[in-house]
């Protein structure tokens, strides 16, 4: 069974960074595509980051040039580092599998930005 752990959220001042973690089990991270959303309050899920089985990246249009996504394949781990962060940043962030036509989806990890 595939599961997905994160880690890594926290509270942080506008223009500073984190790095948020998902550990993955079940699956191998280099064979899968593998993703970043975001829910704020009152907001629908939106997607942030994606990493395909050929590395490609793709990203939404509000967190392009800050953010990146990456894998560690001995890790079995990937990664989303988030630079110059917004207020309009706050939101519980999720990763994503999608493996065997299934979505996957780790447990939440809340991102607070502070102006």
């Amino acid at each position: 069974q595939v599961q997905l752990v994160e880690s890594g959220g926290g509270l942080v001042q506008a223009g500073g960074s984190l790095t948020l973690s998902c550990a993955v089990s079940g699956t191998i991270v280099s064979d899968n595509f593998m993703g970043w959303f975001r829910q704020a309050p009152g907001k629908e899920r939106e997607f942030v980051a994606q990493i395909t089985s050929g590395n490609r990246r793709n990203y939404g249009d509000a967190v392009k040039g800050r953010f990146t996504i990456s894998r560690d394949n001995a890790k079995n781990t990937f990664y989303l580092q988030m630079n110059s962060l917004k207020p309009e940043d706050t939101a519980v962030y999720y990763c994503n599998v999608y493996h065997a036509y299934t979505n996957y989806w780790g447990q939440g990890t809340q991102v607070t930005v502070s102006s």
